[in-house]
């Protein structure tokens, strides 16, 4: 299930994407030259995630089926390399997201400090957070399962990441048509956070389902930013 929505959600951001490059691409300065790169690697580490999903699923129900069943499988392989990749791969897309959004919250609020100090805090703390997580998942030996040490941690970095997308997709008036774009597509990527943070918390297995989720739902929110902006303001009237 988790295969077939990581998917599902991959092509739909893949749709975006190719759009956003072809508008970007039609820019100039920092929309072109700061945009692109960051598109694309969030489809770069979207690609890697999905192929690392495919190559353990195939080990699961294909390759080892005769030696060890799926569920020992996922279960036995959270820490070997495949698994690693694929934490290591989320936790770089969900930061590369929080820096999206603390960065543009500081724009659309004129570039205040008040917004700036305590957003590079909440992402330097998450940043910490993430190197200790892989650190330590790195060094747990395959088959074992995470110390409660790392599950505090990883809570921390999810509710921190929530707390994030929702502080930063709210006020700013001035700006209210781009405000409401924020919210829109912000609100897919903080529910799915908050539902993985739920699943969690609760030790459902549904979290691995939200975990192969977020990874293009955090591109599908970044393209659907720019491109509501773009069709936004591209649909006005140049003259009263």
């Amino acid at each position: 299930l988790a295969l077939f929505l990581e998917t599902l959600f991959y092509g739909i951001f893949l749709t975006l994407y190719l759009l956003t490059i072809f508008i970007l691409l039609a820019k100039t300065g920092i929309q072109r030259q700061v945009l692109i790169p960051v598109a694309t690697l969030l489809h770069c580490i979207a690609n890697a995630h999905l192929v690392i999903s495919f190559v353990r699923a195939l080990e699961a129900f294909v390759f080892n089926i005769q030696t060890i069943s799926p569920d020992a499988y996922y279960l036995a392989n959270f820490s070997s390399p495949s698994g690693l990749a694929k934490v290591a791969l989320y936790l770089l897309q969900t930061t590369l997201a929080d820096v999206v959004i603390v960065w543009r919250c500081y724009v659309l609020n004129h570039r205040s400090l008040l917004v700036a100090v305590p957003g590079c805090i909440a992402l330097l703390t998450n940043m910490g957070v993430v190197c200790y997580i892989i650190w330590s998942v790195s060094q747990n030996p395959v088959g074992s399962a995470v110390s409660i040490q790392v599950n505090i941690c990883i809570t921390t970095f999810y509710a921190s990441t929530m707390v994030i997308s929702v502080a930063c997709t709210n006020g700013f008036p001035t700006f209210l048509p781009v405000v409401i774009v924020i919210v829109e597509s912000g609100a897919l990527y903080a529910t799915s956070v908050l539902v993985l943070l739920v699943t969690f918390l609760t030790g459902s297995n549904a979290q691995y389902i939200m975990l192969d989720v977020i990874t293009p739902i955090v591109g599908i929110a970044f393209c659907l930013v720019i491109l509501q902006i773009h069709f936004q303001v591209g649909g006005k009237p140049m003259t009263k």
